[in-house]
């Protein structure tokens, strides 16, 4: 397996999808995890808009143009620093596309047949279940191994994924010769974000109403917050499995003010529910303040996202570019 000098610091890659605002789920699961990584000065980091992912749900040029912008003010707004870490756009660097197809040519059917996003979304999206749901994890793998990343921060339900980068890595070097590296998982503890409205359900932008987007003005966190759904109790007590909705609102407050869900609850005990939900949305209004303030002050200069995506991505592209061509000379494509 090939293997990063151990004085060199790692190489990180991860991205999300510009397919929409970001929720609080989203936050708590990436975003906020990309800039204390970023912060640690541990990482040669990378992040990048997944816009070619992007695609497999629909939407129009006009609004992927700015879900493009809006992520990218998101990036900035949360503290992802330009100085620090190389912020570009997929769609920009051509090598993305063309590991892809070259990887999937080494890449066993039953491999992706078995993984279980593409059964998911599939079955969320079913009048739209194309090729690209299907091959979603090769171009992922083609993401990663471009830059040799060393490490990948994912959560629970990206890890099927990240196996198979790490096999195809190894086929595509016991085939050819060291090429890539494989790749280890950064898995971080993260809370499970449920939606505000079905606390069965994860937080999700299809449902507005049970969703507190990172933008969302005072007043809207407000009014979501109070109509959460909680249970029949009266008693403030975590107790996940039995009353996920009360739970799930003590995770959102443990993980914005940095307690343990259970001493959260023991400082509610004896209050009611319009108290904790009253105190839960002055804690969010409050957290996410100066991101509102800058989000808006940057989306204002639609300009100077889209130079920092330009700059970004030239950087990207000269390592990207680099791969590629000596995987094209692994292969024979080099003539």
């Amino acid at each position: 397996m090939a293997t990063a000098k151990s004085s060199e610091k790692s190489v990180l890659v991860s991205g999300i999808q510009p397919s929409g605002r970001l929720h609080i789920g989203n936050y708590l699961g990436a975003l906020k995890n990309f800039v204390d990584l970023q912060n640690s000065e541990k990482y040669h980091c990378y992040f990048f808009l997944a816009d070619l992912h992007s695609l497999t749900e629909e939407s129009t040029p006009k609004e992927k143009q700015a879900q493009i912008l809006n992520l990218t003010a998101d990036y900035l707004a949360a503290g992802l620093d330009t100085k620090q870490s190389t912020i570009f756009q997929q769609s920009q660097i051509s090598s993305h596309s063309e590991l892809s197809w070259i990887l999937s040519t080494v890449t066993p059917i039953g491999e992706l047949e078995r993984m279980t996003q593409y059964k998911d979304k599939s079955a969320r999206q079913m009048e739209n279940v194309n090729v690209g749901l299907f091959t979603y994890p090769v171009l992922m793998a083609a993401d990663i191994l471009l830059y040799g990343a060393n490490v990948v921060p994912v959560g629970d339900d990206q890890l099927q994924h990240l196996e198979l980068t790490r096999t195809l890595a190894r086929k595509f070097n016991k085939r050819f010769g060291e090429t890539f590296i494989e790749p280890k998982d950064l898995l971080t503890k993260t809370p499970r974000v449920m939606s505000l409205k079905d606390p069965s359900k994860k937080m999700s932008k299809s449902t507005p109403d049970g969703c507190l987007f990172l933008d969302d003005s005072p007043e809207d966190v407000v009014r979501k917050i109070a109509r959460a759904v909680t249970d029949s109790e009266s008693d403030i007590v975590y107790q996940p499995e039995k009353r996920p909705g009360l739970a799930n609102l003590i995770d959102i407050y443990a993980a914005l003010t940095h307690m343990e869900a259970k001493i959260v609850a023991e400082e509610f005990g004896g209050k009611t529910y319009a108290q904790l939900k009253t105190s839960l949305a002055e804690v969010v209004v409050d957290y996410f303040a100066d991101f509102r303030a800058t989000k808006k002050e940057l989306l204002a200069k639609p300009k100077n996202l889209m130079k920092v995506l330009e700059e970004g991505s030239a950087r990207a592209s000269k390592i990207a570019s680099a791969k590629m061509e000596a995987v094209k000379q692994k292969i024979g494509l080099a003539i």
